[in-house]
């Protein structure tokens, strides 16, 4: 036993405290925990506090218990704002990562211009989220959009896209797919250049075919690339909200039966909803309830996903 704890490094030495190297590795690390631990750890049990309170910005936080999240049962508004945001997330990531991971094939091979065809299909992730949704509500404009100038082109009716509630969300996907076709396009793309060159030359030995190849190699090798776009856009989506206010506050309010999350709450989503009770009723300890439900939504959502997703690929 003696012998045992002699030879077991201390604690201070597995850490590598006591060494230059291992200090020097805490000391860079430290700017980016504080950072972590002031704007990202802090204010997620600071928000689970006022979610117990009654505060509207004017007063001090009065502890309510949790009177604010039995009162989301009770909010009209919510059970619809949840079922829209699924329903963006789950119209949203799988179409856009098949877009994405067709587009990645396409332009992974060595042509003339290719480069600029890269950058080209990029330019709409550089681009803002407010300066896109502006271009893209006038473009469903039900009046002058050019989408509806393209319908009305090949003999189908003009429709009123963000001005339907049938439309609404949809309209939102559309774009939203669009907007970051170009970041899950650049990823994939990584994924591909990584897969072995004499996998693919095996396969065409073989006689395989370029759908059969494609299922059979590509895609299975790609699951590691596909874990993380998943992961990542749907937490994305679940969090959406610039789309939705830029393109919906714009195009009306009060009499016109149009506002924040479009006609008849047709495109609200959760983080809309906190918005609105945060900013435009001043009820922050109940819009922090909804965000830690949100929270606690995202992870285990996250979680499902790992565990559906997992992977283990070796070549």
């Amino acid at each position: 036993m003696a012998t045992t704890a002699a030879t077991r490094p201390s604690l201070r030495r597995q850490l590598g405290i006591g060494n230059r190297g291992g200090l020097a590795g805490y000391m860079s690390v430290l700017p980016s925990i504080l950072l972590l631990i002031v704007f990202v750890i802090l204010p997620i049990f600071i928000a689970f506090y006022y979610s117990l309170t009654d505060y509207d910005l004017m007063c001090e936080p009065v502890f309510a218990g949790a009177k604010n999240y039995t009162n989301l049962w009770q909010d009209i508004r919510y059970p619809r704002a949840v079922t829209n945001t699924l329903y963006f997330a789950f119209g949203t990531v799988p179409s856009g990562i098949v877009t994405s991971l067709l587009l990645a094939g396409l332009i992974n091979r060595q042509i003339r211009g290719i480069y600029a065809y890269r950058a080209f299909f990029y330019l709409s992730v550089v681009s803002s989220m407010v300066s896109v949704s502006l271009i893209w509500l006038w473009m469903y404009d039900p009046n002058f959009g050019l989408l509806n100038d393209g319908l009305e082109m090949i003999g189908l009716p003009r429709m009123k896209w963000l001005r339907a509630p049938e439309t609404s969300m949809l309209s939102v996907i559309i774009m939203s797919v669009w907007k970051n076709m170009g970041l899950n396009m650049v990823i994939y793309l990584a994924g591909l250049q990584g897969i072995p060159p004499h996998l693919y030359e095996a396969a065409e030995i073989d006689g395989s075919g370029r759908l059969l190849t494609f299922f059979r190699i590509t895609v299975p090798l790609l699951k590691p690339t596909t874990f993380f776009v998943v992961i990542v856009y749907f937490i994305g989506t679940l969090q959406m909200f610039t789309q939705v206010y830029v393109m919906n506050v714009s195009v009306g309010h009060g009499a016109s039966g149009y506002r924040i999350g479009g006609p008849l709450d047709s495109a609200i989503t959760v983080v809309v909803l906190i918005y609105d009770n945060a900013f435009q009723y001043l009820k922050m300890g109940y819009a922090a309830a909804m965000s830690a439900v949100l929270f606690v939504v995202i992870g285990v959502v996250t979680l499902i996903n790992a565990r559906v997703l997992r992977y283990d690929i070796g070549y």
